[in-house]
């Protein structure tokens, strides 16, 4: 039932978007995600690093 309502749903963005919307979408939302485990590894750089200057 679950894929059901996945696939109704992407079926129903696809009419409802334009071919150029879907696309500046999922750049957008790809985008954000880059920016965010971009951030997330250097913060996990900066730990390892803060842990090795102390020990």
């Amino acid at each position: 039932m679950k894929k059901l309502s996945f696939y109704s749903f992407i079926i129903f963005s696809l009419l409802l978007l334009t071919s150029c919307e879907a696309v500046e979408t999922i750049f957008e939302a790809g985008m954000w995600w880059g920016i965010l485990l971009v951030c997330a590894v250097v913060v996990i750089l900066l730990l390892i690093f803060s842990k090795g200057r102390n020990s």
